[in-house]
């Protein structure tokens, strides 16, 4: 993000002050498109001495002529201070205590330089909790040591005021940081000491791995990204390799592979589930089930025959069913291999692994052979993770038949081959390195899911709820990554993205989910939950779309 301020002033000649301007301006419709009118607000703008206190500084301006009460508090004193940030602070130095009347601002700017803690300790807000809107500039993403002295006394407080609001139960203040919460290092997901807890961050230009990457992005609450200026092709030529997927994407998607007049169950894809097992029949259920929802235009659920019966009661009936031989303890039986291959040739994708059953050498057989001989994309989730695990050298995805694995922690810890948590210490690039050294799509489940495609690339998934951590939900978002694929490829055909599917399966899945917890509220969701509010999420991304 450096170097794409410095480009933007260099190449394009915008003034770095300019930028400052228009971080402003965003934060400000930010605000109030969260909090709805501004004027007669009261608000206490906390800056420090770098270019994110400069930007509070703009912002302060920004308030008062919105017709807000500021109050701009700078730990530290404009002599400090450099470059446009002393520019934005010697403004607000000549505007402090202005009339009503006056004619550069609208309301007028208090303007505080604090340089001891007490003084700022005794600041009357403090005890009063008045305002309405507390911004904390202090920090950007320059920070890389925790916080110590005022600064991180200036937290603590924030911290005091937040547990009154939340025992009060209040609506204000509304904590609101700029770039990302003050106490965190922008490039790294762990926290590095006391920091800011936001409800609302206003990121510039692009996000930051501290601004999605848990547990530092729980910091940040609501994370709006704004467009200050910076040319598009200057972010497109960045060396990065760490993505958002933003609701566009899922949008492009849904549009590309939309119902048209002329379509039919057999335009829009027919997947083959293969789940479940005697003593497990509900994974196989809300497999299928989530598929058949989530668009596909056939299913087909295989599944052990003495779990047929069980599988076929509970399913929905446009699901077409299929029975497997089986193991001794019900699971599927390598001797179903030859059954699989001719059900695969109706089938766009295959799904494999919900509920199969780990405790058989012969079940294992099965899926390696499955996922060895595919001649189309497969999405292996669960117990056919477990089959794979650790994950063999010589078994690689291929642009024509792509193979997309969907572990929760756990899983993916068994895939690597090890039992130490710290080996995902770095999700996002443990994730890249796996996906690419064997060319697989790689979701990996959890706070924040995370998508990685062979090349390395990840993508960061923000739609999903802590409701989604409930049994099923694991097979229910299988079935929709194998409903979408099933789409792209009866739709597109040769046209078909493995990875626009996925990504935009896992952000429909957690949209779903998100929809799920405003109606019921996150403890009263259950997996189904997810499915039957699929429509709901596809209504919301593309009503035109949707509609006859």
């Amino acid at each position: 993000m450096r170097e794409i301020d410095r480009l933007t002033t260099e190449r394009y000649a915008t003034p770095s002050l300019l930028l400052m301007e228009s971080a402003a301006g965003a934060a400000l419709r930010e605000i109030a498109a969260r909090v709805g009118g501004l004027e007669g607000k009261k608000a206490l703008i906390l800056c420090g001495r770098g270019n994110n206190g400069g930007d509070g500084a703009a912002l302060a301006r920004a308030m008062c002529n919105a017709g807000m009460n500021v109050t701009l508090n700078l730990i530290g004193t404009v002599e400090e201070t450099k470059g446009d940030a002393r520019t934005n602070f010697e403004i607000a130095e000549r505007l402090n205590g202005y009339d009503d009347d006056s004619p550069t601002l609208s309301y007028p700017l208090q303007f505080i330089q604090t340089t001891e803690p007490r003084v700022w300790e005794d600041t009357k807000w403090i005890k009063t909790g008045g305002e309405h809107i507390i911004v904390d500039a202090l920090f950007g993403t320059g920070l890389t040591r925790p916080l110590e002295g005022i600064h991180a006394q200036v937290v603590e407080h924030l911290e005091r005021v937040r547990e009154y609001r939340e025992r009060d139960g209040g609506r204000w203040p509304l904590f609101v940081s700029l770039d990302l919460p003050s106490g965190l290092n922008a490039d790294s997901p762990d926290p590095i000491g006391p920091a800011v807890r936001a409800d609302l961050t206003v990121t510039f230009t692009a996000p930051k791995p501290a601004n999605v990457l848990p547990p530092a992005s729980l910091f940040g609450g609501e994370l709006r990204v704004a467009d200050i200026g910076s040319p598009q092709s200057l972010l497109d030529e960045a060396p990065s390799r760490l993505f958002l997927v933003e609701a566009e994407d899922a949008r492009a998607w849904l549009r590309k592979t939309c119902y048209t007049p002329e379509s039919y169950k057999n335009t829009h894809g027919h997947a083959l589930v293969v789940a479940g097992s005697r003593d497990m029949t509900g994974a196989a259920v809300l497999c299928a089930d989530a598929c058949m929802r989530a668009g596909a235009g056939l299913v087909t659920l295989a599944t052990p025959v003495s779990a047929l019966p069980s599988v076929a009661a509970r399913l929905m009936p446009e699901v077409m069913t299929a029975g497997l031989a089986e193991t001794e303890s019900g699971g599927v039986s390598a001797e179903a291999s030859a059954h699989l291959k001719k059900l695969l040739e109706r089938a766009d994708v295959l799904a494999v692994g919900c509920g199969l059953s780990r405790d058989s050498e012969s079940t294992r057989r099965f899926v390696r052979e499955a996922v060895e001989a595919r001649t189309t994309p497969v999405v292996v989730d669960a117990d056919g993770l477990n089959a794979l695990s650790p994950w063999p050298r010589d078994l690689r995805g291929t642009r024509e038949a792509p193979i997309v694995l969907t572990p929760h922690e756990g899983e993916m810890l068994r895939l690597l081959g090890s039992q130490d948590r710290s080996a995902l210490g770095e999700r996002a690039r443990v994730l890249a390195e796996f996906a690419a050294a064997h060319e697989l799509i790689v979701v990996l489940k959890g706070t924040r899911t995370l998508v990685a495609d062979p090349s390395g690339r990840v993508c960061v998934n923000p739609t999903g709820n802590a409701g989604l951590g409930t049994a099923g939900s694991g097979d229910t978002l299988t079935g929709i990554i194998a409903g979408f694929l099933a789409q792209s490829y009866g739709t597109l055909k040769a046209e078909a993205g493995a990875f626009e599917a996925v990504l935009a399966a896992v952000y429909v899945g957690g949209l779903a989910g998100d929809l799920a917890a405003r109606e019921l509220g996150m403890r009263a969701m259950v997996a189904g939950s997810i499915r039957e509010h699929l429509g709901a999420a596809f209504r919301e991304l593309d009503p035109g779309g949707e509609t006859p």
